[in-house]
């Protein structure tokens, strides 16, 4: 831990705890959910640590407390954690092209568990790092405090079901959007940025009537498509307008060894001068 601290800055050290924070709280609210739809408190407590991911076991829950049949409602859920199929095609690719150097999530048995740990948070942490070192930091960071929060909020929120029968008027289902959408403020400055997310919300909320829990929000990666395209064509033209005019040199235009050019353009001056 003392290695991701010095890795790591404090902005993103302080991002990962609010994550970790909010995943704690939402946490609260599944396990909460499961006992009042009439689980024992077993169910949400081995699921929070087996499965670890929150959108599937939510639906998981959903759809064997409205009477449906548990082998659907797992198959809902793997199809909704379709998503870390692109995850861990991700995590190799951000450690280069030798696919023998080292990876974000280490080696035996430490592959396994970075496995386990994969989730949406410490994926996007790991891919915001510029460097290797700091993209493992981050993946780690993220990955066991989600580890440690979501089954901590779920076996609480369990207990707290047990005693409090109505647990959605404390609204702990909007304290992880809320989280997410602060962080994610900055970042929406941008036209391109701001664009894409406005576009995918409004495919998330037209898609909500129609499809399953959790399916929605992939559907709304299309609206990222536009952007991947317009992004290389914006730097191309960004570092076209800051290279200065006569900035390359002709071809043939290269000094001769042993003359030193100046910016005045008197090199070759200084150069006859020289011999």
């Amino acid at each position: 831990m003392s290695s991701i601290g010095r890795t790591l800055g404090r902005d993103v050290l302080r991002d990962i705890a609010v994550t970790c924070l909010a995943v704690l709280f939402i946490g609260l609210s599944y396990g909460a959910t499961a006992i009042a739809s009439g689980f024992p408190l077993w169910v949400p407590a081995a699921q929070s640590v087996l499965v670890l991911a929150g959108a599937s076991e939510f639906l998981f829950i959903g759809i064997v407390a409205a009477g449906g049949n548990p082998l659907a409602a797992a198959l809902a859920g793997l199809l909704v954690n379709a998503r870390h199929l692109p995850y861990g095609l991700a995590l190799p690719d951000i450690t280069g092209p030798d696919i023998t150097g080292p990876r974000v999530t280490g080696r035996g048995w430490r592959r396994m568990v970075g496995t386990h740990v994969m989730n949406d948070e410490s994926v996007v942490f790991a891919l915001a790092q510029d460097d290797l070192p700091g993209k493992r930091a981050a993946y780690w960071a993220c990955g066991l405090g989600v580890l440690i929060c979501w089954p901590g909020g779920a076996v609480l929120g369990a207990l707290i079901g047990s005693a409090v029968h109505d647990t959605g008027a404390f609204g702990l289902d909007a304290m992880f959007p809320a989280v997410i959408l602060a962080l994610i403020v900055p970042d929406l400055r941008d036209r391109m940025t701001l664009q894409a997310a406005l576009a995918g919300a409004a495919v998330a909320l037209a898609a909500t009537p129609f499809l399953p829990a959790g399916l929605p929000v992939l559907l709304a990666l299309v609206a990222v498509l536009p952007l991947l395209r317009q992004r290389p064509s914006a730097v191309t033209a960004e570092a076209g307008a800051t290279a200065e005019p006569g900035a390359v040199p002709k071809s043939g235009a290269t000094p001769k060894s042993g003359a030193t050019p100046e910016a005045d353009g008197k090199s070759g001056e200084q150069s006859v001068g020289a011999r």
